[in-house]
């Protein structure tokens, strides 16, 4: 049950994407590729990108300067969600949010499901808020971004969306509402 309010005009978000990876480099990043992709699609700004080394104070500190950044709206991260000893990103995520959306890992669940069946027990994708920023810790898999994206943060993201969505209470989004 959404739909987009076109009488509303698009507010763009500025995003910056974080790539958790022992392995990864900038080209063969195809998780990040995929959200960098989808985001200025739909046209919101790629305000950062970075690729870490599943290190937790690296991921904490890294998104803790652009919680700090007034240039960023959303930190979307992805990998380091598994369940193996290096997979430390929703510890680091958990380290900075001040406050956790619960149901956006359980709607998570639920789009996986539809696509990969019980394995979406697997994920431990998670969202909260810090200083007003959004953060949000999806799987390293192409599929599992595309799935968050395109089910979930597309939407959410959007001013437009109707009843309710995260933009509508940045602080920013006001901001902009004043100007006009």
């Amino acid at each position: 049950m959404s739909r987009i309010d076109d009488s509303r005009d698009f507010i763009p978000v500025r995003i910056a994407l974080l790539t958790v990876s022992d392995t990864r480099q900038a080209g063969d990043d195809r998780s990040g590729d995929v959200l960098a992709g989808r985001l200025t699609d739909a046209g919101h700004v790629l305000a950062d990108r970075k690729i870490l080394r599943d290190e937790r104070a690296e991921i904490a500190d890294q998104l803790r300067a652009w919680v700090a950044d007034p240039e960023v709206d959303v930190v979307i991260s992805t990998g380091g969600t598994g369940l193996t000893g290096r997979d430390v990103t929703v510890e680091a995520h958990r380290d900075v949010y001040e406050k956790e959306i619960d149901a956006f890992g359980t709607v998570f669940t639920i789009v996986s499901m539809q696509k990969i069946g019980t394995s979406a027990v697997q994920s431990r994708a998670t969202g909260g808020v810090a200083g007003g920023t959004y953060l949000f810790a999806l799987p390293g898999s192409p599929g599992a971004c595309k799935d968050a994206w395109d089910e979930i943060l597309h939407k959410q993201l959007d001013y437009r969306h109707m009843p309710c969505n995260f933009v509508e209470i940045m602080p920013r989004l006001d901001e902009h509402l004043r100007r006009k």
